[in-house]
Parts: C-alpha cells; sequence; structure tokens
C-alpha cells in the first residue's frame, strides 16, 4: 500500500429510526458530510467518492449523495455493500488506490426511509415483504440475533458479562457527549448535532430484568443489542498531508462460517496487526462495532484482549449502529481520539458483517 492519510473525518449524528431523521434519505445524509468536507478542503482536488450502504434504494446512493452535496460532476462515485462491514470496506477500497487528489470515502444508511420491498407473488398467493437480503445460502444464513445468542452460548459469555458491557457503553458514551468529546467530529442535519441513542444512568441492573429475545433461555436482549440507526460517516484520504492525520498501515477484509458471522472481524484484526507487524498491547485505540455485547466479547476472548479497551468513549450499543455507515464511524473514532485528541499512536478499527464477513483498519498519528 502506498502511503496514504485520512485527513479529514467527519459523521452526522446517529438518529434513531423513526426518530430523528425520519424523512432524511441516505444519500441527504450523506450529503450533509460530503459538503461539510469539501468545505474544508477549501479548493482540493476531488477525484472519487466512495460510500458503502446496505438498504437504500438503489441507483448509486455515493452519486446521489456527491450531486446533492454540489460536488463537480466530473467526480464520479461508487457504492459499495459489505452489509455491515460497508463503510469500512469503502475506505479499504479507495486505500486500494494512490490518488493525487481526494477521495472521500465511508457509508451512509437510513433505517427510517428505506424502501419496503415484495418478493413477487406466487400464482393465487399476496406478494411476501422482502425483509433482507440473503447474506448467504439458504441453511446457513441465520437472523443476526439468534447467531448473536449462540455465539456468546459457544464461548460461555454469560447474560451479566454483557448487561454489564452494555452498561458501560452507554456510561461511557454519556461521560465523552457530556465532555464535548464528539463535538469536533459531528455535523448537525437539521435541528439535530447530538447522537440520539445515548442514555445516561443505565446500569447492568436495569438491563438484567430485560427479557431475552431470541430464544427462550437466550442472553442477548434489547437492552444488550444496539438499536436500528439512521447516520452517516465520511473520511477524506490523500498521499498528501497537510497536517495532523492518520496514515493508514494497513486494511483488510476475512471471512468466517456463515452460521457465526459476528467473529468476522476477529481474522480481519489478525492480518492488519500482521501485516503491520504489531501487537495487540502495541495499539493505543480499539475500535469494534458494538452490535451485540456478547458478540463483541466473544471477539475480544478470541483475540486475548481485554474488553475494557475496546471502545474507550462507548460504542454502538450506545450511540447506534447505522448498517452502511457503522464502519466508516470507527474510523472518525479513531480519528478524533488519535488525531484531535491526541490520545495515542495506533488504532485498529473492525467490523463483523452478515454471512461470516470481516473487515479492518489498522492506522498511525502522525502529528
Amino acid at each position: 500500500m502506498s502511503d496514504l492519510f485520512i485527513t479529514h473525518a467527519l459523521r452526522t449524528p446517529i438518529g434513531t429510526a423513526g426518530k430523528a431523521f425520519r424523512d432524511v434519505t441516505a444519500a441527504d445524509l450523506g450529503a450533509a458530510v460530503l459538503e461539510e468536507l469539501v468545505r474544508r478542503l477549501a479548493g482540493a482536488d476531488v477525484e472519487d467518492v466512495v460510500l458503502g450502504n446496505c438498504m437504500g434504494p438503489g441507483g448509486n446512493v455515493a452519486r446521489v449523495a456527491a450531486l446533492t452535496a454540489g460536488i463537480a460532476d466530473q467526480v464520479p462515485a461508487l457504492t459499495v455493500d459489505r452489509q455491515c462491514a460497508s463503510g469500512l470496506a469503502a475506505i479499504q477500497v479507495a486505500a486500494a488506490g494512490s490518488p493525487s487528489g481526494y477521495v472521500l470515502a465511508g457509508g451512509v444508511e437510513s433505517a427510517s426511509t428505506a424502501p419496503w420491498r415484495f418478493w413477487p407473488p406466487a400464482s393465487g398467493a399476496d406478494a411476501v415483504r422482502y425483509e433482507r437480503a440473503p447474506f448467504a445460502p439458504v441453511g446457513r444464513d441465520p437472523a443476526m440475533g439468534a447467531a448473536a445468542d449462540a455465539l456468546a452460548e459457544m464461548y460461555g459469555i454469560t447474560r451479566a458479562r454483557q448487561d454489564e458491557y452494555a452498561a458501560r457503553s452507554h456510561e461511557r458514551a454519556a461521560a465523552a457527549q457530556g465532555a464535548g468529546a464528539f463535538d469536533s467530529e459531528l455535523v448537525p442535519v437539521g435541528s439535530r448535532a447530538t447522537d440520539e441513542r445515548i442514555r445516561a444512568g443505565l446500569t447492568a441492573e436495569r438491563l438484567g430484568k430485560l427479557p431475552a429475545v431470541f430464544r427462550t433461555g437466550g442472553t442477548v436482549t434489547a437492552g444488550n443489542s444496539c438499536g436500528v440507526n439512521d447516520g452517516a460517516a465520511v473520511v477524506a484520504m490523500s498521499t498528501a498531508r497537510p497536517g495532523p492525520a492518520l496514515k493508514v498501515l494497513a486494511a483488510a477484509s476475512a471471512g468466517v462460517d456463515p452460521a457465526l458471522p459476528g467473529l468476522g472481524l476477529v481474522p480481519a484484526v489478525q492480518k492488519v496487526l500482521k501485516t503491520a507487524g504489531l501487537s495487540p498491547a502495541e495499539i493505543d485505540v480499539w475500535e469494534f462495532n458494538e452490535a451485540f455485547a456478547g458478540q463483541v466479547l466473544a471477539c475480544c476472548d478470541v483475540l486475548g484482549l481485554a474488553d475494557e479497551r475496546v471502545c474507550p468513549q462507548g460504542g454502538a450499543l450506545a450511540l447506534g449502529h447505522p448498517w452502511g455507515a457503522s464502519g466508516a464511524v470507527l474510523a472518525v473514532r479513531l480519528f478524533t481520539q488519535l488525531v484531535t485528541q491526541e490520545g495515542g499512536r495506533y488504532g485498529v478499527a473492525a467490523i463483523a458483517a452478515g454471512g461470516g464477513q470481516g473487515a479492518a483498519i489498522l492506522v498511525e498519528a502522525c502529528r
């Protein structure tokens, strides 16, 4: 990989589906961030726009967002779909090139405005609602919640440990929000300038009263799972470094058994550490997408990583999980902590995806 730098990183606040951004499309969420990035680049050449998206209307959401943001007609755009890893995959795609100007890469998602689709009806039957895309062949494609429950059971992740982790994510995010730790990365959309899901004062005891939602006797609940969310996050990448930035040292994708998709980030993390020649102990900031507490804890255990080191300012359990944008949100979070807040030298962002996949990026702060 040629030397490539993340020079700017921004995101919208993350909204809860059906609430703050209920009428804002994925393209418009993306456009809000793209427009502000272009303003900050102050006339620098933008060569391409690459955005991840899962549930949008199709038709190349990245192109619609770029044009809505006022980016020149001559700048092409690409939409990437690796399901929940789409935002980080978009950054990986952008990192594979060596632009002389800038590539704007990230992800967008609007669960609120995702179109309803239906399977064609069989003869004499009503149409059937198309709930989600298949991530793997029939028989190897579990629902994400059920798969997370199975993963927690397989690795002995107790209900109490999951609830404690989820409560800690909210506690950390509430503290970070209160201290203004997110302010530099946020682009307001309409009247919304802060993340919507974070709950201060949420305790493991309160979470412990919630019922299991995916199977009788299970450990995954609404409280130790992420929400359904809207948001966008984009980074500016270039081979030039006009100021403090993140240098991309390694980026990787990986596959695992589709029955246990939550483990997908593990081999991706192992790949980027091996490529960069670093050990887990040398990483200052870890950002994993917290789709489910049990899933993150299982990944930490497999990697031999203390879970206290992950998401030091809270993660998706508190902030939310806008599917196609979430991987890019992790990259933005690394930029804020390592560059803006000067919180260390090395960082890793990683996310698992349906179908048994994962993506990871390893970066170094350059000041």
